[in-house]
């Protein structure tokens, strides 16, 4: 293989030029591509497809998981690959892999990563592997075969593995001298996909950073910054059963993985990674950008203040935040983008409160991480400017949430009493009410020398859960009372004790005037849930899940809240069991309950929803079909829901989409679902078998598990129609598998206005709606805020001479557009009235300009007039604002070239505006800048600005002698 370069970078040949991180990337592609027959990957987006155990892609086989598993289609383009290499990115934070917190304390730990890796898909195995990558390492990288120590699986007697010998002997036969090749139990040499699955030994290939002849064998492995793995080898020759015992795979493939930063570091002749070319041109720029000294790559206690770990943790970050967002991953609220906002936290504290660095710096640096990384990876390069925006903008809203922060921190530490832990329900405030992460609060109070009470903390967070167990997601649990353990409900199982009978929950009818009347449920208690223990007597007072075996009320599930409402005791009329939420779990139903009385298994009970909040779910939730159904009619049959959210207040839909949602496809949208209410179409609802209901065209489901059989709700078809062969019912309406409750016919639900429409992540987007009165209310607000628009916008036509008024009218437009972004209202109104408020903004302002510089104008040729050309004018005028003062410096120094001018103008309020330009012809020995300060600092006050133009304040008192300054200090200049 032709190399582009001469490999003059071991430390025997000290001195001579190294080669790039570009270079040696492209060497490890080339040579598997052109020297090994291997076929060249781009590498796959951080975000993982398919997998929801995973925030981000970790590794480089991630996107070969259905080879190894098995699973992957025979017609697949996958499963045609037999030889792979790439170069693969990689982030490590959340989860299992979480690398995050170590970031920055050391020289080595990152949260981006690039990983270099060939495989083997059932093709060649060991000898094959072990070769190519001893020829890559030392004929073609040309690292000094001394300092490679290799590691193979020296075999598990316990668990009937023996050792890879054919490894070990393969190493040998390349000319690895025996005292190199070492044997390493299961945890080191051993690799496992998961608790099942593919599996196998593996060896690894480890350099010796100091060499000199030494043996370093006994440093291997031991945690030694000088002998560190560079490349791990993994032979997938087993499958872990679930019984535990492995078994021989009909197929064995190799998968290695040698991390990018970790080989250059070697191939560089350094020590830490953040000393390559990989880091130090974005290390360069931060510098440039910040107030702090160069880095120096101290680490511990040896970097005072901190600032080396600073420079660390913002050039890893950033790389992190330009691959995350090019590949579809925004700083969010949940998952992964829960994590990459923290990222983003974590640099812009470092940057503004370490790094002394202005707002700006972390989106600054994407040009150098998009020169670094740009040219393998171009996806980086197309995105520049996208990244830029999005890191600008959650930085801005995080500087004010942090300045707040660190003020109440400082404010509570100053109180608190010496060696106690910093209040809980402060640092729950902050989490809560700023956004702050845990973690965050953590490392601030560990500057400070100080711990969270973190026992109380989490006492919090529990007592939260529990306030919102009815309004969290589907599915989830609403505290330990409601979420049964695995071992009670095996229990329960295994006793035969019936699982919850919970039809009676669309046991309702719509009654001859329009009511909906709720069937009563009479139920026994079958067993009382507390503290994760089933127990059959919950004494008063007590919290706790009541499991019936019958029930009508609504368990969370398929995105809509749960029922609320009360149980009585049979005979006991007066004594009212509240209850707060309900879950399903294996099957049962668990109604959070908190005992008035003593309560026990085998008690009678009569159940009482809460009907007004049922109906209003009812209302939302089949509005939410009604809507699913209407923004396919109008966006296109590709639009397909991604998650909804029902409560009783109002409903939430997501949903994919090529761009924002314009004005006229919000009222188009509204204007399908209005239809559909005029219509007061029937609402059918059916159980059928899940293989018939998946054959139904144009169905729509989201993409979870469903019961079977599964109910079908359909609008206007009654569903056997729907489920005919030739049907195309469900391309004309709507369709879809749900299991929640629903009105019986769409008229109830009266009204729709989609109150909020916005891109939740590039794809992505989100709209709220409310219905009924709601949305009545809604339009009547939105109508009342047009009238006011329009009013403003007759009065902007009208010739306004005086600038106070139109000063105040700009105001008004200002407060209007505040009212309008933040009231419950249409959003296509919104949209609406927002372009006008935008539009009259930019009027209102170019008008305040203009007829300042109309005022302007006057007052200059008064004074040109007064002074006759003379080289310098000082004197004092009536302005209204600083902006006019220095508006009429400006004319008069435009018309006399040669004139230097300041002019002050007293306030009624006792201040007096300065105002100052210096003719070009007298620089640079008179300053604007500095004859401004000289004038105010003489008022008690302050000034600032270019050697050209400067304007500041100060106090009426000294404003003669101000004049008086201001004329000594120019005539000494001149």
């Amino acid at each position: 293989l032709e190399v582009p370069w001469r490999w003059r970078c071991s430390p025997r040949r000290g001195g001579a030029v190294c080669p790039s991180a570009g270079q040696i990337r492209a060497a490890f592609l080339r040579f598997f591509e052109e020297r090994h027959g291997h076929r060249r990957l781009p590498s796959a987006p951080v975000r993982p497809r398919g997998d929801p155990r995973l925030l981000f892609v970790n590794a480089g086989m991630n996107q070969f998981k259905p080879i190894f598993l098995g699973t992957v289609h025979p017609r697949s383009e996958l499963a045609q690959h037999r030889r792979v290499v790439n170069s693969q990115k990689c982030v490590r934070a959340g989860g299992k892999h979480n690398d995050l917190e170590d970031v920055g304390r050391d020289t080595y730990h990152h949260t981006f990563f690039e990983m270099l890796g060939n495989w083997s898909f059932g093709d060649y195995f060991k000898e094959e592997a072990c070769s190519m990558a001893w020829e890559l390492l030392t004929e073609v990288y040309e690292i000094p075969r001394d300092r490679l120590y290799v590691t193979y699986f020296g075999g598990d007697p316990s668990l009937g593995l023996s050792a890879d010998e054919e490894s070990r002997d393969v190493w040998l036969r390349l000319g690895v001298p025996a005292s190199h090749v070492l044997p390493f139990p299961l945890k080191d040499n051993f690799w496992e996909m998961g608790d099942t699955g593919p599996c196998g030994p593996c060896t690894e290939i480890h350099y010796d950073h100091v060499g000199g002849g030494r043996n370093a064998a006994a440093l291997v492995n031991q945690g030694s910054p000088d002998v560190v793995e560079i490349w791990n080898l993994v032979f997938m020759q087993y499958s872990r059963e679930v019984e535990g015992n492995l078994l021989p795979l009909p197929q064995h493939h190799v998968d290695t993985g040698m991390g990018l930063e970790r080989l250059v570091t070697v191939l560089q002749n350094k020590r830490s990674n953040y000393d390559t070319d990989l880091f130090t041109p974005i290390l360069d720029a931060i510098h440039k950008g910040c107030r702090a000294p160069r880095y120096q790559g101290l680490v511990g206690n040896a970097d005072v203040g901190r600032v080396n770990m600073a420079y660390r943790v913002v050039a890893d970050h950033v790389r992190t935040l330009c691959v995350c967002i090019t590949d579809g991953i925004y700083p969010g609220f949940s998952g992964a983008e829960l994590v990459l906002r923290r990222i983003l936290r974590r640099a812009v504290r470092f940057c503004s409160e370490v790094l002394q660095a202005p707002p700006g710096l972390l989106a600054s640096l994407v040009p150098t991480v998009v020169e670094v990384l740009g040219d393998a990876y171009p996806e980086l390069t197309r995105n520049a400017n996208q990244i830029k925006d999005i890191i600008n903008e959650n930085e801005a809203a995080f500087l004010s949430s942090l300045e707040r922060g660190r003020r109440i921190i400082e404010r509570t530490v100053q109180q608190m009493e010496p060696s106690t832990n910093f209040p809980a329900e402060v640092a729950w405030s902050l989490y809560g009410s700023l956004g702050f992460p845990l973690d965050l609060i953590d490392l601030m109070l560990e500057e400070k020398g100080i711990s969270l009470d973190s026992a109380a903390f989490n006492e919090l967070v529990l007592e939260d859960a529990k306030r919102k167990a009815g309004g969290a997601q589907a599915g989830e649990p609403g505290s330990t009372n409601t979420h049964l353990d695995v071992h009670s409900l095996a229990w329960l199982q295994g006793s035969k004790v019936p699982a919850t009978d919970d039809s009676p929950k669309y046991a309702y009818t719509l009654g001859q005037h329009g009511h909906y009347e709720f069937s009563p449920c009479q139920a026994t208690v079958l067993m009382l849930y507390r503290d994760q223990c089933l127990q059959k007597e919950v004494g008063a007072g007590q919290r706790c899940g009541v499991i019936l075996d019958k029930t009508n009320f609504y368990a969370q599930q398929g995105g809509q809240d749960s029922d609320q409402g009360y149980m009585i005791r049979l005979g006991q009329q007066d004594v009212l069991f509240p209850v707060e939420s309900v879950h399903l779990c294996g099957g049962y139903v668990i109604h959070e309950v908190t005992a008035v009385e003593t309560l026990r298994a085998g008690d009678q009970v009569q159940l009482f929803v809460d009907e007004a909040r049922r109906l209003a779910c009812m209302t939302n939730h089949t509005a939410t079909h009604l809507l699913n159904f209407a923004l396919r009619r109008v966006l296109g049959d590709s639009t397909e829901q991604r998650g909804s959210h029902v409560t009783a207040e109002r409903l939430r839909f997501d949903f994919d989409t090529k761009g924002h949602v314009t004005v006229e496809q919000l009222q188009q949208v509204e204007q399908v679902v209005q239809d559909l209410i005029q219509k007061n179409e029937v609402v059918h609802m059916a159980e059928v078998p899940l293989t018939l209901a998946r054959r139904v065209q144009g169905l729509r489901a989201v993409d979870e598990g469903y019961p079977d059989p599964v109910r079908i709700v359909s609008l206007g078809v009654p569903v056997e129609n729907v489920l005919t062969c030739d049907s195309k019912a469900a391309m004309q309406t709507s369709v879809e598998l749900c299991c929640g409750t629903h009105l019986l016919q769409t008229g109830s639900v009266e009204d729709l206005a989609i109150i909020s429409e916005r891109q939740l992540v590039k794809g992505i987007s989100r709209v709220v709606a409310v219905t009924g009165g709601q949305a009545k209310e809604a339009r009547e607000v939105g109508q009342c805020l047009a009238m006011e628009v329009d009013s403003v916008s007759l009065r902007m036509k009208q010739r306004i001479t005086s600038i106070p008024e139109m000063q105040n009218l700009s105001k008004e437009v200002g407060q209007l557009t505040k009212v309008v972004a933040s009231t419950a209202m249409p959003q296509w109104q919104r949209k609406e009235l927002q372009t006008i408020l935008k539009a009259l903004q930019r009027t209102a302002n170019t008008a305040v300009k203009k007829l300042e510089l109309q005022q302007a104008e006057k007052v200059a040729q008064i004074l040109l007039a007064k002074y006759c050309n003379q080289p310098v004018i000082v004197d004092t005028i009536p302005a209204d604002s600083l902006s006019i003062l220095m508006k009429v410096v400006n004319q008069l120094c435009d018309k006399s070239p040669g004139t230097s001018v300041l002019l002050l103008s007293p306030q009624a309020s006792g201040e007096v505006l300065c105002a100052c330009q210096v003719s070009k012809s007298c620089l640079p020995g008179f300053s604007a800048a500095d004859w401004a300060v000289a004038v105010c600092t003489r008022m008690e006050g302050k000034a600032g600005g270019s050697p050209i133009v400067a304007k500041g304040s100060g106090n009426a008192k000294g404003m003669q002698g101000a004049l008086t300054t201001a004329l000594e200090f120019a005539q000494s200049k001149l």
